[in-house]
């Protein structure tokens, strides 16, 4: 099973998303409902059909992952507990109790992570644009909806979300600036391949309602492509540093 699809695009743009999909691969048994694989927990709800649409509306490279969440989150460093998660929004993932850390991580992590520096090297982006989505509610979660209808993440270099996130904001997008979570401390994807290059990149979250059905794919993928076009060429004319 390859760890990833990959679009090729001539654009100076490179489109990741690190939970793609739901798929378990062979070998591997969760010990889940399997309907919990339709879920947030699983996978990035409407995350793969807005990267590619995306990709095609660039004509970026796009690098989307084959492997769901559940059997090992590919946006966490290797040594992190979360890695081959136990649970998930309250669910059991008893398969993984006795999960052999090293095989996932040689199997999947470790070649997705090589694939995305193999393509940096091959071409270096102006800008990276990673697609994930977030569940307007949490299951184990008393508090209020989360409002946000984009959230940009990111860590020590702010230069592109500081530009998405006025552009978002201008164009009347209830934003998030580093919410529903911190990018200082989910951002691992970013960290090593964006920001260990000094590459601008967008972090961006979808709320997943609003991404579930065909046209809003199409609405959100136009807007946030417009958004990371105007990102890398505002990027390009100010030359502006690492922060």
């Amino acid at each position: 099973m390859s760890v990833a699809q990959i679009i090729d695009g001539a654009a100076d743009i490179l489109i990741l998303c690190d939970h793609a999909s739901s798929a378990v691969p062979s070998g591997i048994d969760l010990g889940i409902d399997p309907d919990l694989l339709t879920r947030h927990i699983a996978v990035d709800i409407g995350a793969a059909a807005v990267s590619k649409a995306m990709a095609a509306q660039l004509e970026a490279t796009a690098i989307l992952a084959t492997v769901s969440r559940l059997v090992i989150d590919l946006n966490r460093e290797p040594d992190r507990l979360g890695l081959i998660p136990h649970s998930s929004d309250g669910h059991a993932i008893p398969g993984n109790d006795d999960a052999d850390r090293g095989e996932r991580i040689a199997r999947f992590h470790a070649p997705y992570h090589r694939l995305i520096a193999e393509t940096i090297r091959a071409k270096p982006p102006k800008l990276i644009v990673s697609v994930h989505s977030f569940t307007p509610r949490l299951e184990q979660h008393d508090g209020a909806d989360r409002p946000w209808e984009i959230g940009i993440l990111y860590n020590r270099d702010a230069r592109a979300a500081r530009i998405g996130i006025a552009l978002l904001e201008a164009a009347g997008i209830v934003t998030g600036d580093n919410e529903p979570y911190s990018g200082r401390i989910l951002n691992a994807t970013m960290n090593r391949h964006a920001e260990g290059n000094g590459i601008p990149y967008l972090g961006i979250e979808i709320r997943n309602d609003l991404i579930s059905d065909a046209s809003g794919v199409a609405h959100w993928a136009q807007l946030l492509a417009s958004i990371a076009n105007d990102v890398r060429n505002r990027l390009a004319q100010t030359g502006s540093p690492a922060t």
